[in-house]
Formats: C-alpha cells, structure tokens, sequence
C-alpha cells in the first residue's frame, strides 16, 4: 500500500511498524473471512452468526441479533438461509421449552475448522520463536488493541443508541 493513491491509504502506511501492520492484519483477516464465506456458500451476515456459534456454543436467535447488532427478523432470515444451507439447525431450549438455540451442525463446523486450522496452527507456532519476555509484550500489545477495539465498539454502539 505504500505510495498508494486510494483515499485513505496514507492512514494505513503512516504511524509505528507494528501498529500499520496490526492494521494490515485487520484487513487480511477481513480477506479470509470472505474466502471462508464462499468456500462455505454464505453471506458476511450468515458467517458473523457461525462464528458466533462456533465461538460460544448454542445460542438463541435474540442473543445472535443483539451480538450481531441487527434485528431479529434479519438474524431469522440468516438463520433461515444456515438451515437451508445446512450449516446450522434449530433445536429446543434445554430448560426453556418456550425458546429454540440455533446450533452449528458438525459437518459446517468440521468444513470451517478444516479450512481454518492449518492457518490457527501456524500462527500460534510463531509464538514459539520468541522468548517468554518477548511473549509477554507481544501479548500485552494484543490484549490492549483488543479493549482499544472493544472501546471503539461500545463508544459506537452507544452512539447508535442515543441518535
């Protein structure tokens, strides 16, 4: 991206090597996660909910809606395209007979770990190559990007909530 004339490029070439790359980061994780869609026959919105699911375990349809900041109706026709899909089904609540979770089928789940684990695998190997002290730092960096991101989140979504 350097030199680039896009709007916005400078923004990611200026400021600290690790923060542009952190940066770089985000983008190309945004890459993979299209790739995953397609390789998985889904949409940005049916693959925000599997990885709910895949993350969390069962979850309700208004938990994936509040999580995914869309509305039930839009999380229900995301869900209705999983199932058609057969990435995921609807199952009874176990102590509420009232509510259905939605629940990642083993087949999609296996089809996303396959395509996802090879890269997991190697990313966490390059933790090896450093020593503990340099483990902790670059955890300590991670792990305050993370409430930076988190911080940015909620500044947002409160936003949203007072307009």
């Amino acid at each position: 991206m350097q030199g680039s004339t896009q709007p916005g490029a400078q923004v990611i070439t200026r400021g600290p090597e690790a923060s542009r790359l952190m940066r770089m980061i985000l983008i190309l994780n945004r890459e993979v996660e299209k790739q995953l869609g397609r390789e998985l026959t889904v949409n940005s919105t049916d693959l925000d909910v599997m990885q709910h699911l895949m993350q969390s375990g069962p979850l309700s349809p208004s938990t994936l809606a509040k999580r995914l900041g869309i509305s039930t109706a839009a999380v229900t026709v995301a869900i209705d395209r999983l199932v058609n899909l057969g990435h995921v089904s609807r199952q009874p609540h176990p102590t509420d007979r009232r509510r259905l979770l939605v629940v990642p089928t083993p087949d999609s789940s296996r089809r996303a770990m396959e395509n996802l684990l090879p890269m997991i695998r190697e990313v966490d190997a390059l933790m090896s190559l450093y020593t503990e002290g340099e483990q902790k730092a670059i955890t300590d960096y991670l792990a305050k990007t993370v409430d930076i991101l988190e911080r940015k989140i909620a500044r947002s979504a409160s936003t949203a909530e007072n307009r």
